[in-house]
């Protein structure tokens, strides 16, 4: 199985690193435009196989698409990196140019290939990626709901101190900072709901955390994380290529679903073989749903940009 992954910075690198170490698949390439950039930091992961004991194939090239044919799934993580003060939404204007024609100079030498996109504004890329293409909708996926989720995860562990894999929960909505939407109605720790555990207002403030998760780090780094993305990418690229058919939430295509047509925003889904194997429809009470639906007019707003692009 072969992964490539288009921008080897600090995500890019962190995800080969992951899926090579978690021995996801047996070959990735890294590509940069940057010469010699994918190179080096490929050779680097290389040279950890003998003390962690893996066996991964990892090859990095300086914009050779060709080195990238036969790819089982492909990730986009190409764009500049989020700046301090700088939104999510702002980055729509650079980074479109560069995903839309990273996608298409993928897919002429991995035809087949599932994409996950990882760039910013992540909803949007999804969506242009999408229409860019022709794909069908099961094959393009947008990361931003599994990182978000793990972040919603963290803080309810730390609000509960407990082991953060004993909490489940979920972040739907749009990858965005006002946008996002914590659910911690059916948020459970072992199966019993946190609310049994926390106080609304303990609820409503790791809400809040979430959803200025990444604002939070990319001031305090100075820079966008990369570690919690690098490793939500990997999980998702694991559940694809193992066909684990996990429900993760993930940025799709909807044609009625949740209400929306003709935006790709943040929902769950089972993830397999396939991509998108099945968009999971919860059942959300009336506040969640006016929620989502503000989180997809905010996204729809966003799409509204790339009429000079598609």
């Amino acid at each position: 199985m072969k992964v490539t992954i288009v921008g080897a910075g600090n995500v890019g690198a962190t995800c080969a690193d992951a899926i090579a170490y978690r021995r996801i698949a047996s070959e990735i390439v890294l590509l940069d435009i940057r010469e010699g950039f994918a190179e080096g930091k490929a050779l680097d992961i290389m040279q950890t196989q003998t003390t962690l004991g893996y066996n991964t194939k990892v090859s990095g090239s300086t914009n050779d698409y060709s080195k990238t044919a036969g790819s089982d799934v492909v990730v986009i993580t190409s764009g500049i990196p989020r700046k301090p003060g700088m939104t999510r939404e702002e980055l729509i204007g650079i980074n479109a140019g560069i995903v839309k024609t990273v996608a298409e100079n993928l897919l002429q030498h991995s035809p087949n290939a599932i994409v996950v996109v990882v760039s910013n504004p992540m909803d949007t890329m999804t969506y242009l990626t999408l229409k860019a293409t022709g794909l069908p909708k099961n094959r393009i996926i947008g990361m931003g709901g599994a990182l978000d989720s793990s972040r919603f995860k963290c803080y309810l562990s730390q609000a509960l101190d407990k082991p953060a894999n004993d909490i489940q929960g979920m972040v739907i909505g749009g990858h965005g900072d006002t946008t996002m939407i914590p659910l911690t109605r059916l948020a459970s720790y072992n199966g019993v709901p946190v609310s049994e555990f926390l106080s609304s207002e303990e609820l409503e403030k790791v809400a809040a955390d979430t959803m200025v998760g990444g604002a939070t780090l990319t001031g305090l780094l100075g820079t966008s994380a990369w570690y919690a993305p690098g490793a939500s990418v990997a999980y998702l690229v694991d559940s694809i290529l193992h066909d684990q058919k996990k429900m993760i939430p993930c940025s799709v295509f909807l044609e009625g679903e949740y209400g929306q047509n003709d935006i790709c925003i943040g929902v769950p889904c089972i993830i397999g073989k396939n991509g998108v194997e099945k968009i999971v429809d919860i059942k959300l009470n009336e506040d969640e749903k006016a929620k989502f639906a503000k989180s997809a007019d905010a996204v729809r707003a966003m799409n509204a940009d790339l009429k000079s692009i598609l």
